[in-house]
């Protein structure tokens, strides 16, 4: 079953969201410092992710591009508005955390890394699910600590997950077919650094230190493979 490991990722993120909730009623103080923990420890988990890069100018220049394009799109917009329109849907407590904060926050957190994009490959190229089990109980954990202080909206993130996950599975072999080995294995890396300062991005804006549209820096993403396909194609 090629996407038995995405949906056992989306089933943890959803089971750890749930159990989160059964925390929410802590002391405001202690959530709030709970809260930048969590903030300040993403924030290194991103400049972990940013050191894999072996050519910073791909960082820079894919965020700095994506940044344009995704301020002209205006993605986090878009994002929010998503997260506010089911706060209306299902009629959110005015006392409960904001729904469209913890989709967007635990979105992005869920989606960037490389864990993502192998995993998904190795369950549709080798019916190997275990990484994106391993990821799974990773999102579980976090997803506990994140829903217990942003909300019930880290729950609807594991919808986004299984579909990005879900589509890269799917289309492995046409992956695996038309791109070469070397240059998906740069991709990976360049994608891993490049997101790594996104994630470090959430993680300043959980400890509330900085307000940076992440979302609008997704684009970038897709410049680092524009830019890994003209390396390839030129040298």
């Amino acid at each position: 079953m090629v996407l038995l490991g995405t949906f056992v990722n989306a089933l943890l993120i959803m089971i750890g969201s749930i159990l989160g909730r059964f925390l929410k009623n802590i002391p405001e103080s202690m959530k709030n410092t709970v809260l930048s923990i969590i903030g300040l420890a993403v924030a290194l988990l991103g400049i972990q992710m940013g050191f894999q890069s072996t050519n910073f100018i791909i960082i820079i220049i894919s965020l700095v591009v994506g940044a344009v394009i995704g301020e002209i799109l205006d993605l986090d917009k878009l994002l929010n508005q998503l997260g506010k329109w089911i706060e209306l849907k299902l009629g959110k407590n005015k006392s409960e955390s904001s729904i469209a904060e913890g989709f967007v926050n635990a979105t992005l957190l869920f989606v960037i890394g490389s864990m993502a994009i192998l995993g998904a490959l190795d369950s549709g190229l080798r019916n190997d699910h275990s990484v994106l089990i391993t990821k799974g109980i990773i999102d579980g954990f976090t997803a506990i600590i994140l829903s217990s202080t942003l909300g019930i909206g880290v729950l609807l993130s594991a919808v986004p997950v299984f579909l990005y996950q879900g589509i890269i599975a799917v289309s492995s072999g046409f992956i695996s077919a038309y791109i070469p080995e070397a240059a998906l294995d740069l991709f990976i890396k360049e994608m891993t650094a490049t997101g790594g300062v996104m994630i470090m991005a959430i993680g300043l804006n959980i400890a509330g230190l900085t307000k940076i549209r992440v979302a609008n820096l997704l684009p970038g993403i897709v410049v680092v493979g524009i830019i890994v396909a003209i390396i390839f194609l030129f040298q």
